[in-house]
């Protein structure tokens, strides 16, 4: 925007420096620039300096500002602030950026957007919001917004788009074209065709590169292709995302259990759909659960501490397989000074293997058909990587302690730590998979603690049996 499209920014501030700097981030300068003119109030230099930026420059600029700023840039940019911003922000901001707003603005703001995007910020709010901020919209987008959200959480009908378009197989490409150029109710950005019978039943796709290729005389039902990837509303998303990555896909239709076209699912919602699911998948293995960095110390706390707990008790449980040799480490404190380097050891291995293996899980690429081979390399993996490192420890814990015996005794420990820490690595999150928990969720505690123990027990079993120490 120029001064002279707007005059009300006669006296406005120079241009707007980069939004965003050379490694990716807001520029601090910009948003130093945005913060004073909220200071001020001064609402011409607020819509120069972020009143054309992209919504996720905008859901950027909302999470980094204070609470009372987050409003108030929304209140004077007015018109010009996109609510799909809100989709870019983190949960925490996007809650309290609502519950501030007035529901007349709130209304107006998601009537103005794609229905998937609509979903996203409805489905986290209180049933009772949810339903007055509905009872404010139009009848469609009501209907439509109110069966997505019927549709399970996670599933492909969360995040379906109802703006599409469908035409019957016996239009010709000329009438398509046509009905294309004069209708005013399109969505903005369409890929494809859909071809429905007079029931709505999904009967193929056409291409807008193949529909604008050919004669205008030519039969829709002649060149669309039949739909070989189409899924159901109730599909998890995370199985739409791998269909998406598995075929390199632009969109792919919708459908209910009747075969009946609901909408499309778009690359765009899928690459959200595939950082979430990663997201989820790393603080998961981390025992960190659904954490976000605008989180209070209090909701992180409580987030944290379930599976810390459960180390405690697994902690505890090490800590008594030391004591049953408490008299072997008497007898030799170099035992207590090495024994972290088994249990280290040990629990780097079956943590590389582990992450693998949950990732494999997740993708599909690990079965029963390639079980067998996958559990053969993983265990000719920690022999190698066991020898390797038991030589090495073992040439340093002699050459520390002046007794070549001891060397032996923890390079042995770390070898057979190594194979355990592969083999557990691996079954552990399968059996976990089996039986109906989340591997990336449960299977840190498990490798850790077992690993843990077998290094502690066989480094000091060793010990105790080639010096002759007492248990």
């Amino acid at each position: 925007m120029t001064q002279s499209e707007n005059p009300g920014a006669l006296h406005a501030a120079p241009p707007p420096p980069h939004v965003r700097d050379a490694s990716g981030h807001l520029d601090t300068d910009f948003v130093t620039r945005v913060e004073e003119a909220l200071d001020t109030r001064d609402a011409a230099v607020v819509r120069e300096l972020a009143g054309n930026l992209h919504e996720a420059d905008m859901g950027d600029l909302l999470e980094m500002l204070r609470d009372d700023d987050r409003v108030l840039l929304i209140q004077l940019l007015g018109e010009e602030f996109d609510f799909a911003a809100l989709t870019e922000t983190e949960e925490p901001v996007r809650a309290q950026v609502l519950d501030a707003l007035p529901d007349g603005d709130v209304v107006e703001g998601i009537g103005e957007l794609e229905s998937d995007d609509a979903v996203y910020l409805l489905e986290d709010m209180e049933q009772e919001e949810q339903e007055k901020i509905l009872a404010q919209l139009p009848n469609v987008d009501q209907v439509q917004i109110k069966r997505a959200l019927e549709f399970p959480e996670d599933s492909a009908g969360r995040i379906v788009q109802t703006d599409f378009i469908a035409v019957p197989p016996f239009w010709t490409v000329g009438q398509v074209i046509d009905h294309l150029r004069s209708s005013k109710d399109l969505p903005d950005s369409f890929y494809e065709l859909y071809v429905v019978d007079p029931g709505f039943r999904l009967l193929g796709a056409v291409a807008l590169d193949r529909l604008l290729r050919t004669k205008r005389s030519k039969k829709i039902s002649k060149i669309m292709e039949e739909t070989r990837h189409s899924v159901l509303v109730t599909d998890d998303q995370e199985d739409v995302a791998r269909l998406f990555e598995r075929y390199n896909l632009v969109s792919v239709a919708v459908t209910d259990t009747s075969e009946r076209l609901v909408g499309i699912v778009t690359v765009d919602d899928i690459v959200d759909v595939i950082q979430e699911e990663a997201e989820e998948d790393m603080l998961a293995m981390a025992g960190v659960g659904d954490e976000e960095i605008s989180d209070s110390v209090l909701e992180i706390a409580k987030s944290r501490i379930s599976w810390l707990s459960v180390n405690v008790f697994t902690a505890i449980f090490a800590a008594f397989v030391i004591s049953i040799f408490s008299a072997t480490i008497e007898q030799m404190v170099a035992l207590a000074v090495l024994m972290p380097i088994v249990a280290s050891m040990g629990g780097n291995s079956g943590t590389q293997t582990m992450a693998v293996t949950v990732r494999a899980i997740a993708t599909q690429e690990l079965n029963r058909r390639n079980i067998l081979r996958v559990l053969r390399r993983e265990l000719l993996v920690g022999i190698i990587n066991g020898v390797g490192l038991g030589v090495l420890i073992g040439a340093i814990a002699g050459g520390w302690f002046l007794n070549p015996e001891l060397g032996v005794v923890i390079g042995s420990a770390v070898l057979i730590n190594s194979i355990c820490a592969g083999l557990f690595g691996l079954l552990v999150p399968m059996g976990l998979e089996k039986i109906g928990v989340d591997p990336a969720i449960a299977s840190s505690v498990f490798v850790t603690t077992i690993t843990d123990v077998v290094g502690f027990f066989t480094f000091l079993f060793l010990a105790a049996w080639w010096f002759g120490l007492p248990f």
